[in-house]
């Protein structure tokens, strides 16, 4: 297999940096701060829309994993039907992703208002609280399922060697025109590159991906 042959990062030196790793959490908290009462007003209208469309919960806390392998709850405004959970083992086998990921092009799952705010990255939002926190960072690898983690390689595992992000390098370019594979070595390239310059392109890129999206589901 293409894991058991390439070379492995040093988890030591991804971790030596800290000028780096401090002005990145420091510049993390306040920009989530920030980001919290700018952008209140939309968040207060999708909490309206999601709340008069079914009347179920503003938001979704789900079990995610880590830097690592530490377990967290992260926060989203829910785009799917309440019972999303209970319907995903009736669908697994239509997953449109190779690898320990689930994602569906036409998910019957998710809600009218949901389409609209996946498709602009608005259910994240929420987000903003897990950074405060220090569970995740603005930049960084997409924090996994534990049920995901369970399928991981060693290789695969190596995302978890840095705080995870609300974004990263491979929602800011291709999304979901890749495969499971394809965003594991985006993430890795991410992690050998990282720099305080490279995370504030990668938020660039994703203000345009909100404002003109690219492929999502």
């Amino acid at each position: 297999m293409l894991e058991s042959k390439a070379v492995l990062l040093d988890k030591v030196k991804v971790n030596a940096r800290p000028i780096y790793h401090t002005v990145k959490r420091g510049f993390d908290f306040v920009a989530a701060i920030c980001g919290l009462i700018l952008l209140s007003p939309v968040m207060l209208w999708i909490a309206f829309l999601i709340k008069k469309e079914d009347h179920g919960p503003i938001f979704y806390k789900q079990t995610r994993v880590g830097k690592n392998g530490k377990n967290f709850e992260m926060y989203k405004f829910r785009s799917m039907f309440v019972n999303a959970d209970q319907m995903l083992d009736k669908l697994k086998n239509q997953n449109d992703v190779e690898g320990p990921m689930f994602k569906m092009k036409k998910d019957p799952r998710i809600t009218k208002i949901g389409h609209f705010i996946r498709k602009h990255s608005l259910d994240e939002l929420p987000q903003f609280i897990n950074v405060i926190k220090g569970d995740m960072s603005l930049v960084g690898p997409r924090p996994p399922l534990p049920s995901e983690v369970t399928e991981y390689s060693d290789y695969d595992k190596q995302r978890l060697y840095v705080t995870p992000g609300c974004t990263g390098l491979w929602q800011a370019t291709e999304r979901n025109e890749v495969g499971f594979n394809e965003m594991v070595q985006l993430d890795i390239d991410y992690i050998k590159r990282a720099s305080f310059s490279l995370d504030l392109w990668i938020i660039w890129k994703t203000v345009e991906v909100v404002i003109k999206p690219n492929i999502s589901y």
